[in-house]
């Protein structure tokens, strides 16, 4: 019975100082380096986040449990840009529509007050947010919040991996963070190493936001979103050397560029009878009535991508997000077709949704044009 007791006495020291240990390691402080360079640091895994955009790639990484953690949103650029998405989630989740809304920064509608009123203990944001807020920025932090940014627009692979990365060590969901940001850079290589053995020639590519109808020319882009994962897959984007970062192009100049392949950016907007509206809740016959509208355009029937049925749409809230990758691939897809032969986006998308995310993605999100008749 003594031996019993001095082995027990040994472990409960032992015990104790492992318990120490581990408290002294809970009450560390996380600190996260996010895509600007800028180092915040939280005592905890966030609990009380206000959410600016990202919504979806939140959701995904923060796992279970994370609307619970949400306490105030950019309502206007989840329910405005993406209202049949933002309506599948509130199917779902009612609360979101309770949760406190903070405006928009390219409104110019943000409120530093409600944000500061809803009491995050994080701030996430887009880095065009976080810029578009500039020193305004100073007043959240002032407030003892900290401002995590994160940026899926650049379409970079670096800036994708870093913001995923970031969320999930903000949110103490780092090892599902690891497995997304694994899942993405394997489609990601696995896209670039077909576009490398591929030997088709390089096509001409023109991507047009199909918001305003075919009587007004939407915004194309470069560098970054669309234009980005162009450049990345080796693509010939008529707007680069045309605009800097997105904005439309002179339709005379996109004539005399013949694209080769044409890419229409659509969504779920509402109030825009012209649009091709891709997304939750599309109808593909209507998808593919309103493509055909933008075939119309003066001069468009010359074109090498209207004669070869090079004519593609894309779910514009598709860009920019952890699934993104879906979308690079039918990029691909239309410029390698050779490679990509057995790659199918949707069904790639559809598996990305069962394992990560809490809804269906029921609509249309990638899309060629049939001509009427075929």
């Amino acid at each position: 019975m003594k031996l019993f007791a001095k082995i027990s006495s040994a472990a409960i020291g032992v015990m104790g100082a492992i318990a120490l240990f581990g408290a002294s390691q809970a009450q560390a402080d996380i600190e996260i380096t996010d895509v600007e360079g800028r180092t915040i640091t939280l005592e905890k895994p966030a609990e009380r986040v206000m959410l600016g955009f990202n919504f979806e790639d939140f959701l995904a990484i923060a796992g279970d449990g994370a609307l619970d953690r949400v306490v105030a949103i950019s309502r206007p650029v989840w329910k405005g840009w993406r209202p049949k998405q933002y309506e599948a989630y509130v199917a779902k989740f009612p609360e979101i529509d309770q949760l406190t809304d903070v405006g928009d920064t390219e409104g110019g509608t943000f409120s530093i007050e409600a944000a500061i009123a809803a009491r995050p203990d994080l701030a996430i944001m887009a880095a065009w947010q976080y810029r578009a807020l500039g020193q305004n920025v100073e007043q959240i932090e002032q407030a003892g919040i900290p401002v995590l940014v994160i940026d899926y627009n650049a379409q970079t692979l670096e800036r994708h991996l870093a913001s995923t990365r970031a969320l999930g060590t903000a949110m103490g969901t780092e090892d599902r963070a690891e497995k997304l940001a694994g899942l993405y850079q394997s489609y990601y290589s696995d896209t670039l190493e077909r576009v490398e053995a591929s030997k088709a020639a390089r096509k001409k590519v023109y991507v047009e936001l199909a918001k305003k109808g075919p009587s007004e020319i939407g915004n194309s882009y470069a560098n970054g979103m669309w234009g980005g994962l162009i450049d990345t897959l080796g693509g010939d984007n008529i707007a680069n050397g045309q605009i800097e970062n997105w904005g439309p192009l002179n339709p005379e100049y996109v004539l005399a560029s013949k694209p080769d392949v044409v890419f229409l950016a659509g969504s779920e907007w509402l109030g825009s009878p012209g649009a091709v509206p891709v997304g939750f809740g599309a109808d593909p016959d209507l998808v593919n009535e309103r493509m055909a509208a933008y075939l119309t355009r003066p001069g468009w029937a010359e074109l090498p991508a209207v004669k070869n049925g090079e004519i593609y749409a894309l779910y514009h809230g598709g860009a920019r997000t952890l699934s993104d990758f879906v979308y690079m691939r039918m990029v691909a897809k239309a410029l390698y077709p050779d490679s990509f032969a057995d790659v199918h986006p949707r069904k790639e998308l559809e598996a990305f949704y069962a394992d990560w995310l809490p809804v269906d993605p029921d609509g249309v999100f990638v899309a060629r044009y049939v001509p009427v008749g075929q």
